[in-house]
């Protein structure tokens, strides 16, 4: 049974999506404080998190760093504001691994939920060999990135994306193709949300982000994977 800690401030929300998600098959605990967050995650062995942006004191985002930062690496799904697209942004540069404007439609929601389960189990059971490129390797069972004599840890998301564009080595692949086979989204996501991705990576990949040899940006188009640049 999948263990889902929702942290919603909203008590009627906090009930129906317990209530919800219970009927489900989940075994859900709900917190309604930012606070909260890392000490639960760290007792508790949440296999998924629903986190609300909006939250008194200290919000989604402060909570999402601070999980990133204390090596919680759990999928986890920020609901977001509608109207405030930057929200989404900054949601994927904090960690998050998707999003749900509210207000939204609880099929939508337990289908997001499955979705990053499934994607986490489908990493987890098909990438068990490590991917090595220059001083670099890839660890998709561990969900590692090891750099020189450093190790990043990497999100469910982060490593998706990665993995697909080092599956497609060489090939121009669209964003709109990103979203669609890493997210299974399609009109309803922002594409900046995938370059908010490549940056994160890069910063992990490229000595120098700015001038990337390997994620390179097909102008127009969205990115290519080269394993092995020209000197």
């Amino acid at each position: 049974m999948s263990k889902v800690l929702v942290v919603e401030d909203e008590q009627h929300l906090a009930d129906g999506l317990r209530f919800n998600l219970e009927a489900e098959g989940y075994q859900v605990a709900v917190v309604d404080n930012g606070e909260a967050v890392l000490e639960m995650v760290r007792s508790n062995g949440f296999d998924v998190i629903v986190l609300d942006v909006m939250l008194p004191g200290k919000d989604g985002f402060a909570v999402m760093t601070e999980m990133r930062q204390a090596g919680e690496f759990i999928p986890t799904l920020m609901l977001t504001a509608r109207g405030h697209p930057d929200d989404v942004l900054k949601g994927f540069a904090a960690g998050a691994d998707d999003y749900l404007t509210k207000p939204f439609e609880l099929a939508i929601l337990i289908a997001r939920i499955r979705g990053l389960l499934r994607r986490r189990d489908w990493l987890r059971a098909s990438s068990k060999d490590v991917y090595v490129f220059g001083d670099k390797s890839v660890d998709f069972n561990r969900s590692e990135l090891r750099v020189a004599d450093k190790t990043f840890p990497l999100t469910v998301m982060e490593a998706n994306v990665l993995r697909y564009l080092i599956q497609h080595e060489g090939q121009q692949i669209s964003r709109k193709s990103l979203l669609s086979e890493v997210w299974g989204l399609h009109e309803d996501t922002d594409t900046r949300a995938i370059d908010n991705f490549i940056v994160r990576l890069r910063r992990y990949i490229e000595a120098d982000p700015t001038q990337p040899r390997h994620l390179l940006t097909v102008r127009g188009v969205g990115y290519r994977f080269v394993q092995n640049p020209p000197k």
